[in-house]
């Protein structure tokens, strides 16, 4: 199996660029929605499902209506309806939500393409169907075939274009492991996650430290006209606050995911409910400000990448009330007890070190395991 890379990279586009770009996002949103329309009504009507291309057959005559969308490129309007399908897909097989009308009101738009796109590293432009030389920062080079390139504009109006790169080359194959060389990973709130080592990386809870800021822009924006050019530029400002935050956890992750991964032959996580933790309300901000499942993600990718493998136990194992000397269960331990004593071999545990120690080693014991993931 060859291996499949993306790159993103910044372009600044100039202002025919950027109407042709948002050209493209409004084509592409329109095709989504009315394929979505369509979906439905024969659902209803005939009780059969329109597959994408069926739908993408009725494109030209969709183009005869609506002339404005051969402006756009064509194989863009395509992919809108294979998305479509996507997200039909993982709507019955993995309960992932009914897919929903797209809105032009997101900040938020993209859209992708599957062929004709050319990179120049030397003159730093990137050409586009529709869209030729596109002003390119690129902060590392690739080599390989261009699978598909997403194009993106982020809330503070920054432009995106990631690539998946297929590089021609094998995955690597899975490295031995064992107990030496295999750590186990408790994620928690107070400490972001705790290895099997004893070390225990500090949460920096960049939300919590940032409410300030926030609270006083938004309190800016509130107080503004809706729909005036001061009430866009307070909106602005909250935005890149925002973003700064996103941009400061994506980096620890990024940091801290590498650094695991390149000590470890093997990871051993637990497949925690996120979403359902996220129903406590009490819990809820400071979960989201960690981002376990991103971090989870990334650990899975890039362990990929170079022949690791993660082991997930499942949810259910008493990881954090088991003793990790005699196996012994302590079923009174509450979430507050943040030390305890074992009352079998009266061993003294840190709550989050055990944990790790014993996922660990659950890990280690096939019987536990929910999955293995080399890529």
């Amino acid at each position: 199996m060859c291996m499949l890379q993306s790159y993103k990279y910044r372009i600044y586009p100039n202002k025919e660029q950027e109407t042709l770009i948002w050209k493209h996002f409004g084509a592409c949103r329109f095709v989504f929605n009315w394929s979505l329309e369509q979906k439905i009504k024969a659902y209803e009507l005939t009780g059969a499902s329109l597959s994408c291309y069926t739908l993408n057959k009725m494109l030209p005559g969709l183009k005869n209506d609506y002339p404005w969308l051969k402006e756009v490129n064509s194989q863009s309007l395509q992919q809108a309806n294979i998305n479509l399908d996507t997200a039909f897909t993982k709507f019955f097989r993995e309960k992932k939500g009914f897919p929903q009308f797209k809105s032009k009101k997101n900040p938020v738009q993209s859209f992708q393409i599957p062929q004709h796109c050319t990179v120049d590293f030397v003159n730093g432009v990137m050409s586009l169907p529709k869209i030729k030389g596109i002003k390119t920062i690129f902060h590392r080079f690739f080599e390989g075939t261009i699978k598909t390139v997403t194009v993106s504009v982020t809330t503070t109006k920054k432009y995106f274009v990631s690539i998946l790169v297929d590089d021609g080359k094998e995955q690597p194959s899975k490295q031995p492991f064992d107990s030496s060389n295999t750590v186990g990973i408790d994620v928690g709130i107070s400490s972001f996650a705790v290895l099997s080592t004893g070390e225990k990386v500090d949460n920096p809870k960049y939300l919590r430290n940032s409410e300030a800021r926030l609270k006083v822009l938004q309190r800016r924006l509130s107080r503004k006209k809706k729909g005036s050019k001061n009430f866009q530029k307070t909106k602005q400002k909250v935005a890149k606050q925002h973003e700064m935050i996103a941009n400061q956890r994506s980096d620890f992750l990024n940091k801290l995911s590498c650094k695991i991964v390149s000590e470890n032959q093997a990871i051993a996580i637990e497949d925690l409910n996120v979403s359902g933790m996220l129903k406590n309300h009490c819990l809820a901000k400071s979960i989201s400000d960690c981002s376990w499942s991103e971090f989870f993600r990334m650990l899975t990718y890039k362990a990929a990448r170079v022949g690791k493998t993660i082991l997930k136990i499942g949810r259910y194992v008493p990881s954090s009330k088991t003793c990790s000397v005699c196996d012994n269960i302590n079923s009174d331990l509450s979430l507050s007890d943040r030390e305890w004593s074992c009352s079998n071999c009266h061993t003294h545990h840190d709550r989050d070190v055990n944990a790790a120690i014993n996922i660990k080693k659950f890990a280690l014991q096939e019987q536990n395991l929910i999955g293995i993931y080399t890529g």
